[in-house]
């Protein structure tokens, strides 16, 4: 039996209309994946779902004791509440129940000889008994464990922002509910705590919608998607991957049904023109035939968030960071960092939470100052910075005006100008958008004006802090697309894995003990070469009294730090790019008659011989500088 069902819903946000006349069912085992361009109503449709909104037409069907948990992307917390009362907040018995034993329990601890406390926890004990509710119990403790969350007298408004958001997933994770609904639920997480909760939703026997822009964790724990566009509702059972083919398949399939139309409707409106002698019922017949056609709609136009590439040319010196240490208070963030930029470089900054990520970021960035070394930048360096928090928009403002004011036209690398609307327009913001005011726009729509806003200044060094929260999947493959292409530099923090897969090129990589290491490879390739520690240390752990270094110049080049770490490592780069040119021909030569994969290794193959002829270059730069020592 269907947990919930509904039918014909019917939603306008303005003249905008979000879902137009849609049906669905949601059955015992469904784990949804609800995906679809910024501003098309998704969160919309997961608060009509949870009946916290209604929507103008059509209506739900389910059993009155259905129990839904929603978390939205950004949940108020009660400020003032105790972590316990909060985590365990709900309505059934069992659920007191739990609260109430753990309050016990804690209260134990602390006064093990009170009579009182010793009475409170077997009162408690025994409830639990009879309510059947260790298993709930011990699932919430596994649950909360693990994503840190141990010490429940602490109120709400004592958490840092990861702890809150842990704390707002793990009480929708223990709650006894039918449904559950996940908005965005891995915004500021960490890997570990990410990877952790795809394992838990990938074995979650209730029903789950979610709504996320990590493509892996979408992948890994759906087995069914919605796609929610312009008002219609297309449903695929599978996975990600299994949608991808699909939605292709189909967008194929209405293709061809949308040229069979026209080319009948010009058969009809044809035959119609010449007027033939024919009884008058057959030509009635034609004409009537002919308005039919011409009454069908179409495929829905496909929304495509296309970003021409443009940057600000870069000279050959960009940025050269020395001897660099940060410090709050009495936690050392990292010491000693040094590194040279170079022109294309893409590289990605990972590790744990608190670790100094963002830190270093904006020091580069040259947002804050470090509390030793130095950062020097190029003369032709440009810099954009892409904030988690983003930046004020003024509202009050249409969004055509605000990016007018940041550019009327930016230029490509190919010299081609394109004008603020048509940048809009790329930005999936129809003519009539434009017009619209920046208050009036969803959170996605805001994140998509942001970026837009950034790229216009063209920059040629490009920071971005956590580029992929509150994107949509769309909005983020053109991004990676996008940031693939861009001749200049980009540095940025995520916990995307997807995104770091396809945009880093190498990685900065923190961990605890105030280290950074350099990693040559995407995020996968770290993963799987975690256990090899001889990654080469870009800072150090700082010691107590660390020695002073000095040089002197001579008459002959010497290597710098970074050029030293990369003298060490290019032979090394370069045995794994031939391996990948050797593989690439390999697969070309069995591809047959197969036009995808032969265009798909060609690809592959021109863009490895590139990377293979720059770095065979730059072995000959560093061995020539190498003899001189």
């Amino acid at each position: 039996m269907s947990l919930l069902v509904a039918e014909n819903l019917y939603q306008t946000t303005g003249t905008k209309v979000l879902f137009d006349h849609i049906s669905f069912t949601i059955e015992p085992g469904d784990r949804i994946g609800l995906i679809g361009v910024n501003g098309t109503g998704k969160s919309s449709l997961l608060r009509v779902i949870s009946e916290i909104d209604s929507s103008e037409k059509g209506k739900l069907q389910h059993s009155k004791q259905l129990r839904i948990e929603y978390l939205p992307q950004d949940p108020e917390l009660p400020e003032e509440e105790n972590l316990i009362d909060y985590l365990y907040e709900g309505s059934s018995d069992i659920m007191k129940a739990v609260k109430d034993y753990e309050k016990a329990q804690a209260r134990l601890e602390q006064e093990p000889e009170s009579e009182a406390a010793q009475e409170q926890w077997m009162k408690a004990q025994q409830k639990m008994d009879q309510l059947g509710a260790w298993e709930a119990g011990t699932v919430a403790q596994q649950v909360l464990n693990r994503l840190g969350l141990t010490v429940y007298n602490q109120k709400i408004n004592e958490l840092s922002g990861g702890q809150r958001k842990r704390a707002s997933i793990a009480r929708a994770l223990i709650q006894d509910c039918d449904i559950l609904i996940l908005d965005e639920p891995t915004n500021h997480l960490d890997d570990e705590s990410i990877n952790w909760l795809e394992k838990y939703l990938s074995n979650y026997n209730g029903a789950l919608i979610l709504v996320t822009h990590d493509r892996y964790f979408l992948n890994r724990v759906t087995n069914k998607i919605f796609e929610l566009e312009r008002g219609r509702l297309y449903e695929y059972d599978g996975n990600y991957e299994l949608f991808l083919e699909k939605r292709a398949e189909r967008e194929a399939n209405e293709a061809h049904a949308e040229a069979k139309r026209q080319n009948t409707l010009k058969r009809e409106l044809a035959w119609l023109q010449k007027q033939p002698k024919a009884r008058g019922t057959k030509q009635k017949a034609r004409k009537e035939r002919a308005e039919s056609l011409k009454q069908q709609e179409g495929p829905p136009k496909k929304e495509e968030l296309q970003v021409p590439v443009g940057s600000t040319r870069l000279g050959k010196k960009v940025i050269e960071a020395e001897d660099l240490e940060k410090s709050y208070g009495e936690k050392n963030m990292f010491s000693q960092f040094n590194y040279m930029f170079t022109p294309g470089e893409k590289i990605g900054i990972v590790g744990p939470n608190g670790t100094g990520k963002t830190t270093l970021l904006n020091i580069l960035a040259n947002r804050i100052e470090p509390d030793a070394g130095d950062v020097a930048y190029g003369p032709t360096v440009k810099l954009g910075y892409y904030s988690q928090q983003q930046e004020e928009l003024d509202e009050s403002k249409r969004v055509l005006e605000y990016i007018r004011d940041i550019a009327e036209v930016i230029y490509t690398v190919n010299g081609e100008s394109i004008s603020a609307e048509q940048m809009l327009e790329r930005f999936l913001f129809e003519r009539e958008d434009q017009w619209t005011y920046i208050s009036r726009l969803s959170g996605g729509e805001k994140k998509r004006v942001y970026l837009l806003s950034i790229l216009m200044t063209e920059p040629n060094v490009l920071f971005m802090d956590e580029p992929t929260n509150d994107l949509d999947v769309q909005t983020l493959s053109v991004l990676e697309e996008y940031l693939q292409q861009f001749p200049g530099v980009v540095v940025t923090v995520s916990h995307d894995r997807y995104f770091l897969d396809r945009v880093a090129e190498k990685l900065f990589v923190f961990n605890e003990s105030s280290q950074v290491t350099l990693f040559e490879g995407n995020y996968s390739e770290f993963m799987s070469s975690e256990k090899d520690a001889s990654r080469p240390a870009l800072s150090k752990e700082k010691k107590p009294e660390p020695a002073a270094v000095s040089s002197t110049a001579g008459d002959k080049k010497k290597m710098s730090y970074k050029e030293k770490q990369e003298w060490e490592q290019i032979e090394e780069r370069i045995a794994r790019l031939e391996d990948e040119l050797a593989e690439a021909e390999k697969q070309m030569e069995q591809s047959g008659s197969d036009l995808e994969a032969i265009e798909k290794w060609s690809s592959i193959q021109k863009e490895t011989n590139e990377k293979l002829d720059q770095a065979m270059t730059r072995w000959a730069e560093l061995s020539e500088i190498a003899e001189e020592q």
